[in-house]
């Protein structure tokens, strides 16, 4: 375990050397400045305007809040896509890796240590902004989504179940080629998910077994529409009044199916890069 910890510490150095965290939370804190002048000059907007009630308002602060939190997933899952893609393959191809496997460190520690460094840097910068954004949906409009605990919950679970796909597509595969398979499966799995709400909505029944199969794949757009579908009121959902509101609504098993996802790649990452000839 040890080992293991030491590997997690070594992985949030590389990436603190290569500024990739400083620009993330800096860029992370323009766009949390940006979304709180925008939200606070909307809700001077509604106070003016007495016409719109204080139900509409609730409304659109609500709205506001799922955007806001709409673009933290998506932030995530790009940078976890970014920050890792290089995690395995890079240093197999530097021969880098070679220093660590000649200590006397088993290879699944290897990436038992790298999957944890991710994992709690990537859920730690995703947590920051989902509470930036619900703080300010809180003290500037006085407005929290409902659910918002289950729903950041699930948000952060899409960066665990990116980073283990990862490093078991880098075992196998070039930097350039794990790029391009974890943002094809995420293009998928976007599309896949807006088949499957087109599929619902005409009642066809093998246009949503695209999305179906789409989301496990990738689970991540599966896991935000729970996430969205948590955290709107259930009148939103059931009316269709929101851009979140869902034609089909994933199963809470795809929560159990997006751990187990996670925690199998990893594993099997593990057991692969133990069989790699380096």
């Amino acid at each position: 375990m040890n080992a293991v910890m030491t590997l997690a510490w070594l992985t949030f150095h590389e990436a603190r050397r290569r500024s990739m965290v400083l620009v993330a939370l800096i860029l992370g804190a323009v766009f949390l400045l940006l979304f709180g002048i925008g939200l606070d000059r909307i809700v001077n907007n509604t106070a003016v305007d007495s016409t719109r009630g204080a139900f509409a308002s609730e409304v659109t602060y609500n709205l506001l809040a799922l955007a806001g939190l709409y673009v933290v997933h998506f932030l995530a899952v790009m940078l976890a896509i970014v920050a890792t893609v290089d995690a395995v393959s890079g240093e197999i191809n530097s021969h880098t890796i070679q220093t660590l496997v000649t200590k006397p460190i088993r290879r699944w520690q290897v990436i038992a240590g790298k999957w944890l460094g991710y994992v709690i840097m990537l859920v730690l910068y995703t947590l920051l902004l989902s509470i930036g954004i619900l703080l300010e949906a809180q003290l500037i409009a006085g407005h929290l989504p409902p659910n918002w605990v289950e729903g950041v919950a699930l948000i952060l679970l899409q960066v665990v179940a990116v980073v283990s796909l990862s490093l078991l597509c880098g075992v196998y595969f070039s930097t350039l080629t794990n790029g391009v398979i974890l943002f094809m499966l995420y293009g998928l799995a976007f599309i896949g998910s807006w088949v499957e709400q087109i599929g619902t909505f005409f009642d066809s029944p093998a246009t949503s077994q695209i999305g179906i199969i789409s989301s496990l794949l990738l689970p991540v757009e599966a896991l935000w529409r729970l996430a969205a579908n948590a955290m709107q009121p259930p009148f939103l959902n059931n009316l269709g009044l929101s851009p979140f509101s869902l034609g089909a609504v994933p199963s809470p098993a795809m929560v159990v199916y997006a751990v187990g996802y996670a925690v199998v790649l990893v594993l099997l990452a593990m057991r692969a890069f133990a069989r790699r000839d380096l």
